[in-house]
Formats: structure tokens, sequence, C-alpha cells
């Protein structure tokens, strides 16, 4: 079994508050985090991924997709979701990733694994795949578009969700997806657009999955989304350890802190946070599946058994 690889890096001289923040109140209705990474160690006291889902469960979030951006955390993350049963897993290489793959010579091999992973039970989404061209120069975006691609027809070669990562391209993720079709179900991760993106979305049927940022006060451009955004294609996420929620924005993330998020929508949308949550729920079943469609290999505990 693979052990998670990834510590979060932070600069040496930062001196925020890295502690995990408080439990919120329950949700009196469960939601799922659709996009999460709880292979990445965070905070001062890095929490083993089981004691992050239990401190979900006990403010009512159901489950998590526990998303890969490379060989190694894809794997970890296929292997644990099919011994964990509040965990399914989505596989990709990011596309940050795919050119630093190209000029080792080494992209379609990962390309090759992470259509190996697209099998397995548990497994229900490719991403989180797509276009960045805020990290990567214009010599590696021929790479970023062949990798997104080869994601999208496994997608739909395997009849799973896809996951998209959209940073500083919607444009040009919007034409890749028309031009070679997009899976049946696809879903915006961390929507970082304006209404007008939303209203592309809404006709097209892909669903948008807000996270933290929806929360942070110069964040109208989301806001201004959710307005004309059907409450159909809504899903919700952490992408934790990154973009805690209001008010503690700068820790640590995790699922558990799916309330502030679900409860800050809400008051958006001027809805009740139940009717909300029961809405979103439905919608993550739609697009994953259920949690225990099938069966996990083996029991997750004792603790000793499975991955650290």
């Amino acid at each position: 079994m693979t052990d998670p690889v990834h510590v979060r890096t932070r600069d040496a001289g930062e001196r925020r508050d890295r502690s995990y923040p408080p439990l919120p109140e329950s949700l009196a209705v469960g939601v799922y985090d659709n996009h999460t990474h709880l292979e990445i160690a965070d905070g001062d006291v890095a929490l083993d991924y089981r004691e992050q889902l239990d401190r979900a469960s006990s403010v009512g979030v159901r489950g998590v997709v526990q998303v890969g951006t490379d060989v190694a955390t894809s794997i970890w993350s296929a292997e644990t979701a099919a011994i964990e049963p509040r965990m399914l897993a989505a596989v990709a290489i990011h596309p940050n990733e795919a050119p630093v793959l190209e000029r080792a010579g080494t992209l379609d091999d990962a390309l090759a694994t992470i259509a190996e992973l697209a099998t397995r039970p548990r497994v229900r989404a490719i991403g989180e795949t797509g276009l960045d061209f805020y990290r990567t120069a214009d010599d590696g975006r021929a790479a970023q578009y062949a990798s997104f691609e080869a994601h999208i027809q496994m997608a739909k070669d395997n009849d799973l969700a896809l996951q998209i990562h959209d940073r500083d391209a919607h444009a040009e993720v919007i034409a890749t997806l028309k031009r070679v079709g997009a899976p049946e179900r696809t879903v915006f991760h961390c929507f970082s657009g304006d209404r007008e993106l939303a209203e592309i979305c809404t006709e097209n049927g892909w669903h948008m999955s807000f996270a933290g940022t929806a929360t942070f006060k110069n964040a109208a451009n989301l806001r201004d989304a959710l307005e004309v955004a059907p409450r159909s294609l809504l899903l919700i996420e952490t992408d934790a350890p990154y973009l805690t929620p209001m008010p503690y924005r700068g820790r640590p993330n995790a699922p558990y802190l799916i309330p502030h998020t679900l409860r800050s929508i809400a008051e958006t949308l001027g809805t009740d946070p139940s009717m909300l949550a029961a809405q979103i729920s439905s919608n993550t079943e739609y697009v994953y599946g259920h949690w225990d469609d099938e069966p996990v290999v083996s029991p997750p505990h004792p603790y000793e058994d499975v991955p650290a």
C-alpha cells in the first residue's frame, strides 16, 4: 500500500496560525466534499486521513472524493478509496504536471497508469485535469492540451465523471470540451468564473463546484455566478488543504469545514441551508454514484493495517 507522498510547503518566514480550526456546528442535512487532497500533510500537527474523515462525519459531511494530481497521489487515492467506505477516488495528471512529464519523456507512461487506475473499483472520476495558463508558459501548453484530451477520453471510455482544473483558461477549456465532446458528467472544480461562465455551464449541463473561495469578501464574481447557476448543477468542495473558508482563511482546510461554505452559499442564494444541502447531496450522487455502490475490500480499522 502506497503512503501519502506530499507535505504542503510553506515559506520559511510564514507566521500564520497553522492550527486546524474548531469543529463547526453540524449540518442538519449532510453533504459530500467532492474534491479534497487528504494525502497532503498540513497544519502544525498533520491529521491522519481517518481522523479527517471522522471529524467530517461528526459535522454532517457524508463522504469525500479524494483527488489525485500525479501518478503517486492517484495510486494512493485509488488504493485508499478501495478500503475506506467514506471515500471515492478521482485519478489524473494535473495540467501543470503534464509539461514536466513531457519534457522527461514520461507523459505517455503516466497517462497509461491513469488509464489503468480508472478501471478500479471506487474510482469514480478522472481529475483533476484541464488547462492552467497561470503557471505554465506557452511552450508547455501543447502538453497540457494533449493530456487534457487524453483524460477526457478516459472519462468517456469508463463512463466516469470529469473534474476540470481551469485557471486563466476559461475560453480554451470550453473550446476543448466542445471540440472533443465533454463527458456526460463534467464538473468545473473550484469554479472560478463569473456569471458568463456559469451561463455557459448551464447551457451545456456542466456542474459547478464551489469551494471556500465563495465565502471570501472579494468573490463578487462567484456570487454573481451562483445567482444564475441552476441548483441542480451545484456541487461543493474544500480543495483541502487549500482555500479555507471564512472566518478561518489562511489556516489549514479540511472536509469538516464544508458547513461554513454551505451556509455561506445558502445565504447568498437566500435559501435554507438544509434544503440546499439536500439538493447538493442529490447532485453529488448523480455525478459520482453512491458511496456504498461498491464495497470496500477490507474494513478501515485497525489503523495499523491501512496507510499512515
